[in-house]
């Protein structure tokens, strides 16, 4: 007789890469296969098969998680040009010339713009973990960021028509050339920033001379993966000026060089700060936070965290940098925003230079502000909304959206929660050194990545975190936030699987909000108790003193911690399972 739980809903599963898959093959071998009888819609949504189907299976998760309602992602590999070589270099039949962008960018954008949907991340409540933070004050840590080009002098309005804005571009040959088209309704927020490379490649000059100077280790950060026409452009400028002009003097000196992307390396630098570095982050509006950031950090440090720290990512738009239009000009010319057929603004570009054209959604917004307010209220949250208002009409829709929101839920007699608006720096400094019991921090999706990986890394781990991503239609998927761990990968492999360090508890607690979900949705008590039993089992394993190497030391009692790999872990928590 099948002793597991019969399930009627299927469950949608996309797998990812290196050793989160690893990981998520044996969680779903113990926790799943062996315990429910569930029909699992399987996808595989690693960086091969995503190159192989040339972007295809992309789409394919869109539409099963449209056409199932839940569903579990694991990590995945968004692959820079070295990565990206190599596998055309492993499938010699694929066309490298012709890929469309689902094949080589990262999936995660255009799954939450497929199914609408906007990303909350929670800490675990787990009841064990005592962090004890790194020495902040006096630390020896400065941020360089360029103070002109990108979004802090770029052109942004709110469109006056609904129609189509359209990138025109003018160079050597005289006729306008389109580079790109969206569809674009009143009220929505448009933006074009571009960067002078010139400038790029003298702060570069003057960001490795000044650590040179300065003996500092050298660090770099941006967003290369996803915004490969802008950051991309920017990395490959500034690299190439550190390995023939300062990689010798840099070495010589005994210094490091370290480049890594933004969100992960701001996680890094905060969770564990080196003791004297200079950190290079060339978007000025992202280096300006940071700097703000490790300077109220160097003065007052990092309190406890007794918090439960909530980020909720506008993203279900397509908009800010995630959804943008992004490319290197091929040669000099002139850039031409049109709006309905009305040229809206013009502005030179040199050969080489970053460009990008951004876009949000009024309706997109206006939703997901109310999913804000709904999951604070169930939650009790204060929510702490980050817009530079002052001075981009781009962010001033907002204000306006959550003013227009809260009318509206005040004359249906449902106050919004308790909620204050403040620049995204100071938004980021209070979550950070000043954080109160239980807030929600809404932010655009660039500054949410980036805000979620710190707070995660600051929580303990970045294995000790929730992802939600939820749509108005009540798709939901669940995800850990963290990457594939490539460096533990390569240990793995090494090893021939011997070595398994990895902690899976963001995935499991993932699957588990996952089956909970599909529990509630079609009535089955018996699938609902064992989703929120495995959640128990996941804290009981920790709470026990059981953890994994990441967590080390990390307890309210280290003296009796017992760190195991990933096998003994997951083996703890299915004994706790029972």
């Amino acid at each position: 007789m099948d002793s597991r739980i019969s399930v009627t809903s299927p469950l949608v599963i996309l797998h990812g890469d290196e050793m989160a898959q690893v990981a998520f093959d044996h969680i779903l071998k113990k926790f799943v296969n062996s315990r429910l009888d569930i029909q699992l819609e399987e996808i595989d949504l690693s960086a091969e098969n995503r190159l192989l189907t040339n972007g295809q299976v992309v789409i394919d998760a869109i539409d099963a998680l449209q056409r199932h309602g839940v569903g579990v992602k694991n990590a995945g590999m968004t692959v820079n040009r070295q990565q990206l070589e190599d596998l055309l270099r492993k499938h010699p039949d694929v066309d490298g010339n012709n890929l469309h962008p689902l094949a080589t960018k990262s999936p995660n954008g255009a799954i939450r713009k497929g199914i609408s949907g906007n990303i909350t991340r929670e800490d675990i409540k787990f009841r064990n973990l005592n962090i004890r933070r790194p020495e902040w004050v006096g630390r020896d840590i400065e941020v360089d960021t360029m103070e002109f080009g990108g979004i802090k002098d770029s052109f942004n309005q709110l469109s006056m028509a609904t129609g189509v804005v359209k990138l025109m571009f003018v160079g050597s040959s005289g006729d306008p050339v389109e580079l790109h088209r969206r569809e674009i309704r009143k009220g929505d927020p448009w933006l074009l920033a571009t960067n002078d490379l010139e400038d790029v490649k003298a702060w570069a000059h003057r960001f490795f001379q000044r650590a040179i100077a300065e003996k500092r280790d050298v660090y770099l950060g941006l967003k290369d993966t996803v915004i490969p026409g802008y950051d991309g452009a920017m990395r490959a400028a500034i690299e190439d000026i550190y390995h023939s002009d300062y990689k010798k003097q840099i070495e010589d000196l005994g210094l490091k060089y370290f480049y890594e992307l933004i969100d992960a390396q701001a996680a890094r630098i905060v969770s564990n700060p080196p003791k004297r570095a200079l950190w290079g982050v060339p978007d000025n509006t992202t280096g300006r936070k940071l700097l703000k950031l490790v300077n109220q950090l160097k003065e007052f440090g990092i309190p406890g965290r007794g918090a439960h720290v909530s980020i909720s990512r506008m993203s279900a738009g397509g908009g800010d940098q995630y959804g943008s239009f992004n490319m290197a000009a091929k040669e000099d010319g002139i850039l031409k925003v049109i709006v309905d057929g009305d040229e809206k603004h013009a502005r030179r570009v040199r050969k080489g230079d970053p460009m990008l054209l951004m876009s949000n959604d009024r309706e997109a917004i206006k939703d997901w502000v109310l999913q804000v307010f709904r999951d604070a209220s169930r939650k009790d949250k204060e929510v702490y909304f980050g817009l530079k208002r002052e001075y981009m009409e781009y962010d001033e829709v907002y204000s306006d959206v959550i003013t227009e929101v809260r009318r509206e839920l005040a004359s249906e007699d449902t106050p919004p929660p308790s909620f204050m608006i403040m620049r995204p720096s100071s938004q980021l400094k209070k979550m950070i050194t000043d954080p109160p019991r239980n807030a929600l921090y809404p932010s655009q999706n660039l500054d949410g990545d980036i805000f979620s990986d710190i707070s995660a890394a600051l929580g303990g781990s970045l294995a000790t975190a929730s992802s939600i991503i939820e749509s108005k239609d009540g798709t939901m998927l669940f995800e850990a936030p963290h990457g594939t761990a490539h460096d533990l990968y390569l240990k793995y492999l090494e090893s021939d699987g011997k070595i398994a360090h990895f902690n899976p508890s963001a995935l499991i607690f993932a699957l588990a909000n996952a089956l909970e979900t599909v529990g509630e949705r079609e009535g089955n008590e018996p699938l609902s108790q064992y989703a929120v039993q495995l959640k128990a089992a996941l804290t009981d394993t920790v709470d026990s003193g059981i953890v994994t190497a990441d967590l080390k030391g990390k307890t309210v009692d280290p003296d009796s911690e017992q760190v195991v790999d990933m096998i003994g872990f997951l083996e703890s928590v299915e004994k706790a399972l029972g």
